[in-house]
């Protein structure tokens, strides 16, 4: 098929990739083997000290290693067999990583378990991937005893976030935390047993299970593109195939030479693929950070520990660059970073480049495809507003939102993007309809996105189509108009929302926008600006002023919270006025 995008590689990066036979267990013991007495981790965690004092840990690849083999003898002795589910409750820790490849070397599956989710949402996740094992932080205890005779979970692994750390580090946090409100004590009680035990129990000697490349790893939960959450099945062909093309990209990437900022958290696909399997593939220190926020603590490990690359969502890199003392801070180690999740304005990308002289460029991805798809060169040309082109052996298209036929690369023609290639997941589980729908008979898979692409080959997200807006007739895509309110001096973030209208029965353009600091700009002044940019039915006929945006944990933020809310009030007017 057409390829425009091929001559926009950046020199080094291949048209195509050989993939090894092999299995994500197999990448961890090359890399033990390989950069054995290297650092594999690095855990930071003066952000649960109020900042007092800093403590953490290390761990060499060869330990890693050996800590999964334990835990892997540990879940098989537990009675975890080749095909079950496993699911995984939390933070970015080396627990995380440790359970994760445990799971993968006795051939089960991962499920990734979101830790902010309420007890009704993880009892719908553990019911419907029948996992019957669940390793949790024992902060999330509570959660999981409130629903769990309604789960299939047969036995419960808690970790404490000490566990895995050396003399006196595991005193000193053991000691801070059982004196914040949220510790939680877990009492020993049948199939339940404890993380740390469980690695002093048993050997480095797990079973030989026979495994395949095109097994299923991992169920990982997303809304897709329709519908209820359900689990993407990924193999390990899947995320190891996505693995390597994240890692073609970079060209200058240097084995067991790099430091990955893992700020974004590994319960994503998006932060366990590059953050954690990219930088083991590599040989990287992984600077494990457990929660991003403040912005401060991330600007303080990574001048602490130099880290190199630092992947992670536009909201990262707005809070670094508009930070009152970022100044105080050396970031010049960051040598690249690739944002992902929301649109990425260019004005970001080049003000973070010139606070730490990396390059910073904009890439998409979803679940469904493991989830990297389309990347920015990274030191190449790197167009505003575009998502960038596909990485090599990912195929794309833009096909009519009508007819499904294919449409130009002509830079106007807007329609579905459609990839294919080697890290499109296996399908829904349990959801054969859906799947189908998802994935066609050629192996397409319908994102849901309405795209542009430009003669060059490069794709422009023009927005998805369950958020299209249609207002007195017109149809408005929000990315449009956040594009202009970005553009805005006064305007640090921003989201538009398609509001029901109360009388007209079709949707109000509504632009929620949090002010740069210092900045108070009024309503009028950005209608007024926005009638500079934008045709007459595209301006916001509301706007409303915010502290901050409602966000998931990896930072996209929640359009539907805020049409929710709007929704809410408006129901709470009419009873009022009814009542009166």
């Amino acid at each position: 098929m057409e390829k425009p995008w091929l001559p926009s590689y950046e020199k080094g990066v291949p048209q195509s990739l050989t993939y090894p036979n092999q299995t994500l267990s197999d990448m961890l013991q090359t890399a033990a083997r390989t950069y054995g007495d290297k650092p594999a981790t690095s855990f930071v965690l003066k952000y649960m000290l109020g900042g007092r004092f800093t403590v953490g840990g290390k761990l060499t690849y060869k330990q890693l290693n050996e800590l999964v083999d334990r835990m892997a003898t540990a879940l098989y002795q537990l009675g975890v067999r080749k095909g079950e589910r496993v699911a995984v409750m939390l933070p970015n820790s080396p627990h995380y990583i440790i359970s994760f490849f445990a799971a993968m070397r006795i051939g089960a599956i991962v499920v990734n378990v979101n830790p902010t989710y309420t007890s009704r949402e993880l009892q719908h996740q553990l019911a419907d991937a029948g996992a019957e094992t669940i390793i949790l932080l024992n902060l999330f205890w509570p959660k999981l005893r409130e629903v769990r005779p309604e789960t299939p979970v047969k036995r419960v692994i808690v970790t404490h976030i000490f566990d895995t750390l050396g003399f006196p580090s595991s005193l000193l946090v053991k000691s801070a935390q059982r004196r914040t409100p949220e510790w939680v004590d877990v009492r020993p009680e049948q199939d339940t047993f404890f993380f740390a035990h469980l690695l002093e129990k048993y050997g480095p000697t797990p079973p030989k299970v026979n495994l395949d490349p095109d097994d299923t790893a991992l169920f990982q939960y997303t809304g897709g593109t329709t519908g209820l959450p359900k689990a993407a099945m990924l193999s390990h062909r899947n995320l190891i195939a996505n693995t390597l093309q994240i890692n073609a990209w970079l060209v200058d990437g240097r084995p067991g030479g790099e430091k990955m900022m893992a700020a974004i958290p590994f319960f994503h696909v998006y932060g366990m693929t590059v953050a954690m399997m990219y930088a083991i593939y590599l040989g990287m220190e992984i600077i494990i950070v457990p929660n991003p926020r403040p912005i401060d603590n991330v600007m303080s490990i990574m001048q602490k520990e130099r880290a190199t690359l630092y992947p992670g969502v536009p909201a990262m890199y707005i809070g670094i660059i508009n930070h009152p003392k970022v100044a105080d801070y050396d970031l010049k180690s960051v040598k690249a970073c690739i944002s992902g999740s929301a649109p990425l304005p260019m004005d970001v990308q080049e003000r973070f480049g010139q606070i730490t002289g990396g390059r910073l460029v904009e890439g998409f991805g979803m679940t469904e495809a493991s989830p990297v798809t389309h990347c920015n060169p990274v030191y190449g040309t790197r167009k505003s507003g575009s998502i960038g082109v596909p990485l090599p052996d990912t195929e794309a298209k833009i096909i009519d939102l009508e007819s499904g036929e294919p449409l130009s690369f002509d830079g106007e023609s807007q329609g579905e993007l459609c990839v294919r290639g080697p890290q499109v997941m296996k399908g829904y589980w349990n959801r054969p309809d859906e799947t189908a729908a998802t994935i066609d008979a050629e192996g397409w898979l319908h994102t849901g996105d309405i795209c542009k692409v430009d003669q060059d080959g490069y794709f422009f997200i023009v927005d998805r189509k369950k958020d299209m807006i249609i207002a007195s007739g017109f149809k408005v895509l929000p990315r449009d108009v956040e594009e202009v309110l970005f553009m805005h001096p006064k305007v640090m973030e921003a989201v538009v929302a398609g509001i029901p209208h109360p009388t007209r029965g079709d949707d109000t353009v509504k632009a929620y926008i949090v002010p740069k600091p210092g900045e108070q700009p009024t309503a009028e002044e950005i209608k007024e600006f926005c009638k500079l940019h934008l045709a007459e039915y595209k301006i916001p006929r509301a706007v409303e002023f915010r502290s901050e945006l409602p966000k998931t944990m990896v930072g996209k933020v929640l359009r539907r919270v805020l049409v929710e809310e709007e929704k809410a009030k408006q129901k709470a007017g009419k009873e009022e006025a009814t009542a009166a």
